[in-house]
């Protein structure tokens, strides 16, 4: 039964529905339900209005925007000139973690990708098994090969970020058990913990730290005090936070105060 709203707040929620269909590229309908805590039948509603004034499209499971999707993300190559060395360094400090004979999960992203170049740099490391959603970081590591066994999750490319999502790649996951996660994400904040912009990362994020021993997120200085709509974990679910050494004071503190450890590199 569709819930009994005031037009006034129907056409709220319908405002940052679009919001997120726009933030995401694509969005399905059970996202948009636990996102905006509302049932799935009040979602179908609201995305037949919208799609009634011409403002997205109705797909199977979800919808996009009309014309198309609208991506705020930025490229991974566009990401990746950001915030360079502070990542560099990050990476350097993530990669130090891993031992001889550890399963490693390396999710996809600019930072963790500097994770995988620290591993890389790493000779003394052997007999390394890394499972990632990430083709760049998939084939930068293939030179590591046979010290390092690479394993890719395998699902749906997101061409932008060169990552690989549901469906195959959460099953994939259901299936392993890692030592250590090294996760990335687009927002870590005191109260929403760890968070993502995009639905299906986010998914994939939280499917990879239930799949792992102990985790870690690596997130440069520009993400912290963020909140976005994906959320991945609480902040004591992470063994640390790995961030760089330009992190805002204040920031940190709110971190801190809520628990989080963190790393500054």
């Amino acid at each position: 039964m569709v819930e009994s709203t005031p037009e006034g707040s129907a056409s709220l929620r319908r405002t940052e529905m679009l919001a997120l269909v726009a933030e995401t590229g694509f969005a399905r309908v059970a996202d948009l339900s636990r996102a905006l805590g509302v049932s799935e039948v009040t979602v179908r509603t609201d995305l037949g209005a919208l799609e009634a004034e011409g403002s997205l499209e109705r797909v199977h499971g979800g919808a996009v925007l009309r014309g198309g999707p609208r991506r705020l993300e930025p490229s991974f190559e566009t990401a990746q000139d950001t915030s360079a060395d502070e990542k560099r360094r990050i990476g350097v400090a993530a990669a130090s973690l891993v031992r001889s004979g550890m399963s490693v999960l390396l999710d996809v992203g600019t930072t963790t990708a500097a994770v995988a170049d620290a591993l890389l740099e790493r000779e003394d490391l052997d007999d390394v098994v890394v499972i990632t959603n990430g083709l760049s970081i998939a084939l930068a590591l293939e030179r590591a090969i046979p010290r390092f066994t690479v394993v890719v999750t395998g699902g749906t490319l997101r061409p932008l970020q060169h990552s690989l999502v549901a469906p195959y790649a959460s099953a994939v996951l259901g299936r392993i058990r890692a030592d250590l996660a090294v996760i990335g994400c687009t927002g870590v904040e005191a109260s929403a913990g760890v968070t993502n912009v995009n639905l299906p990362e986010a998914e994939l994020k939280r499917a990879m730290l239930e799949s792992a021993g102990s985790a870690v997120v690596v997130a440069d200085s520009t993400k912290l005090g963020r909140a976005h709509v994906g959320v991945v974990g609480r902040l004591d679910e992470f063994e640390r936070v790995i961030t760089g050494a330009e992190a805002p004071p204040a920031a940190l503190a709110a971190l801190r105060a809520a628990g989080a450890v963190l790393w500054e590199a």
